[in-house]
């Protein structure tokens, strides 16, 4: 059985606990690696050498570090396919997608090369009589990442590009689902030029997250996943003083207006909630048609696209559209939450309970489902599913759709699909959501703006990636300097104001 260690001083670590977590492929159920969790002792140790190395590294000049993420780039550039296929074997989604989620990070390192004038300072000269001021923005030290299974190189990407670039040193905890990508990410980086010791990728479970959480060294931490979790995290993290933006769970809803063009948003709602078996956190999974006419022929277009998606293995091609959820547990989680729905009375148009996969019966596999006449009091409506089902909550008026996204307890992302550009311009003024598509369904921003949400679906002040990224990862030290011609002798013992 192939086992998977840590990444210590840039060099495999196999680690001593004995404790070991399963790695499966999501396709066909079966166990193909063990992974070893480390111990408390051995990820003290790992953020006392993290802090030893950040030394020299805070103190290399911004341009330097960067020409490290340039060469970073060029590598994943170059081993691209080698990574997707290390991630959709673990995490079961397709190769094409596994391309777009490192891409998608690969974008974030780009953004990353521009260092030097993201971590300017300001000046003012003659601030009084032979005074300037001026700012520094100066590393924090050590910092943590703990990354999801959803997108195993996307997030860890957004999350060591900036703070290596800003001169910190990393302790990387991915998730235990799928943790080889990040590891060779950390390989990668060695070969680029990065410092051994500035990255340090730890494997563990809850006993690794509070080591991180209660260690006195790190002093920020970057998380991203489930609701409950991140609450946790943001709480203890600020507790022992440290800085924390932490991610969570998502309802993300798409409103269709009348005048929309139902096509186009039929084709958006199929790719926006099934692709990636809905495993993203900025999945639509509510469409909100206005007006029964609308929701009628919505729902007449978007029952034979999805009864036509391929479900299969990554290895069957690029044609197919989703493969397996990552555990047998979430599929049972998945599948729970739709019997909720038939119990509490929403319609199941599509219903792909019954969903098997000739020669991948022990797979992770889930049919896709949808929804019809849901209310917001059902599991189904309040719950993020995590899955390939899609909610329709039919809407009245418009008002009464923007309501059900202002009032949902998360708010990550969320769509409009219209041709009028005066509902556009009051949907984006007024929603209180972090992300908006208009007439876009997953408005993931770009890497040189940043990506947070609102109300539960994020804990902390600054967002990720983007210029909100070298905020957190940075302190602002403010120098006042005088060189005045003629010093007096002799102390001044007031506090005085500038001349």
């Amino acid at each position: 059985m192939k086992e998977i260690h840590h990444w210590i001083d840039g060099k495999e670590y196999k680690g001593t606990s004995g404790r070991f977590s399963d790695v499966y492929n999501p396709a066909t159920g079966e166990v193909q690696a063990r992974l070893s969790l480390i111990t408390k002792a051995e990820m003290d140790d790992a953020i006392a050498r993290a802090a030893k190395a950040q030394i020299a590294w805070g103190a290399t000049n911004p341009q330097r570090r960067a020409r490290v993420m340039m060469a970073f780039v060029g590598l994943i550039n170059r081993d691209m396919d080698k990574l997707a296929e290390a991630l959709s074997s673990e995490h079961g989604k397709t190769f094409p997608d596994a391309k777009g989620d490192i891409q998608r990070g690969l974008e974030v390192i780009e953004f990353c090369i521009g260092a030097p004038h993201l971590l300017k300072g300001e000046f003012t000269d003659s601030a009084g009589p032979g005074i300037d001021m001026y700012s520094m923005r100066q590393p924090l030290g050590v910092v943590a990442g703990i990354t999801p299974f959803n997108f195993p190189a996307m997030i860890p990407l957004w999350k060591m590009g900036p703070a290596l670039s800003a001169g910190n040193a990393m302790i990387l905890k991915p998730s235990e689902r799928d943790p080889s990508v990040p590891l060779m990410l950390a390989k990668l980086l060695q070969e680029a030029g990065l410092p051994d010791g500035v990255l340090q990728v730890v494997n563990g479970d809850k006993e690794s997250v509070d080591a991180i959480l209660d260690s006195e060294v790190i002093q920020a931490v970057g998380f991203v996943g489930s609701t409950p979790i991140a609450q946790y995290i943001y709480e203890r993290a600020a507790a022992t003083g440290k800085r924390a933006q932490c991610f969570g769970g998502a309802k993300n809803h798409m409103i269709i207006m009348p005048d929309a063009d139902l096509n186009q948003a039929a084709d958006a709602l199929v790719g926006a909630g099934y692709g990636a078996a809905g495993e993203r956190c900025m999945a639509i999974s509510v469409a909100v048609p206005v007006g029964e006419k609308t929701a009628d022929a919505l729902i007449e277009k978007l029952i034979p696209r999805i009864e036509k998606l391929k479900v299969g293995p990554w290895t069957a091609g690029n044609d197919i559209d989703y493969g397996p959820v990552v555990t047998k547990a979430a599929k049972e989680n998945i599948l729970r939450l739709v019997q909720s729905g038939v119990d509490q009375g929403a319609d199941l148009v599509v219903d792909g309970r019954d969903f098997n996969l000739q020669g991948y019966e022990d797979g992770f596999f889930v049919g896709p489902h949808l929804f019809d006449r849901v209310t917001p009091d059902m599991d189904i409506y309040k719950t993020e599913i995590f899955g390939p089902v899609l909610s329709t909550v039919r809407a009245a008026t418009y008002e009464d759709a923007i309501k059900l996204a202002l009032d949902h307890e998360y708010g990550n992302g969320t769509a409009i699909y219209t041709r009028d550009g005066d509902t556009a311009r009051d949907f984006a003024n007024r929603i209180n959501i972090g992300m908006v598509g208009i007439n876009v369904p997953i408005p993931v921003p770009l890497a040189y703006h940043t990506f947070g949400g609102w109300k539960k679906s994020g804990f902390g002040d600054l967002n990720q990636h983007g210029p909100d990224a070298f905020r957190f990862y940075t302190r602002t030290k403010t120098v006042t300097a005088r060189w005045p011609s003629g010093i007096k002798e002799g102390g001044e013992f007031n506090f005085k104001a500038m001349d």
